[in-house]
């Protein structure tokens, strides 16, 4: 049985006094809540407040990115060592905004990956079609790619290790959601690609999260679908009721 697993992207958003009046929100209501895995993804400058805030809840600590190198003349740069000292427990890789606005390509989210579960973090590994390649049939074809090509080499243990969210871009931050019944069909299909690659075994017990503008309104219908286990959300997790409100629609 896969327990779900939420968690909040915060993108660029929340100065350290707005990330803790969100967090000191969040905790009066999931502060001990078990039933569904809650992680935060705060901007990089707020990762050592929000820590401190969640250090004695059930609440878990994510970045929405990092470095593959352990250290070196990277400038704006953030290593997985960096992030641990901090208790981080999950980072967020290959988003398509990372994808769209810095080139970032398969190979390279798996070198972070692939960092990442050195350091004993649980990366977050994103994929997800564009409109264009929707509407030209090429979702199976693009997933398939980014899916083998973003978690390529990893052992079972290090995919079991990881979260892999199916975001689909033409529905990030545009208001627009995949129906439940496109969403499943995804997650099957990657489901499908990852039993191929390892077992059904391996394949039944990876977690894979939906994103793409989820409301309290869509996140029930969203998370009841079978191979659905939670979801990556964007500009509802800026809100305490909504984030809230789609944790506990995991349940």
């Amino acid at each position: 049985m896969r327990k779900k697993i939420v968690a909040g992207n915060w993108k660029m958003n929340m100065t350290t006094a707005e990330a803790t009046a969100l967090v000191n929100a969040l905790k009066e209501d999931l502060a001990n809540f078990r039933d569904v895995e809650v992680v935060l993804c705060p901007p990089f400058t707020a990762l050592a407040t929000v820590s401190e805030l969640v250090h004695d809840t059930h609440l878990d600590l994510g970045a929405q990115n990092m470095h593959w190198a352990k250290n070196g003349a990277y400038t704006g740069e953030i290593s997985a060592g960096m992030l641990r000292e901090l208790y981080c427990h999950y980072v967020i890789l290959g988003h398509s905004e990372r994808r769209q606005y810095f080139g970032e390509t398969d190979a390279i989210v798996n070198r972070k990956t692939q960092a990442a579960l050195a350091s004993s973090l649980h990366p977050i590994v994103c994929v997800g079609e564009t409109l264009q390649e929707r509407e030209a049939g090429k979702v199976e074809e693009v997933i398939t790619t980014q899916v083998q090509g973003s978690l390529a080499g990893l052992s079972a243990k290090e995919l079991l290790d990881s979260v892999i969210a199916y975001e689909p871009v033409w529905a990030i931050g545009t208001g627009k959601t995949a129906t439940s019944d496109q969403a499943q069909e995804v997650h099957a299909l990657i489901r499908q690609i990852l039993t191929k690659a390892y077992d059904a075994t391996v394949a039944q017990g990876v977690r894979i999260q939906y994103g793409g503008s989820v409301k309290p309104s869509n996140a029930k219908e969203l998370f009841s679908m079978p191979d659905i286990d939670g979801g990556l959300i964007g500009g509802a997790a800026l809100d305490a009721k909504s984030f809230i409100d789609i944790v506990r629609a995991a349940v």
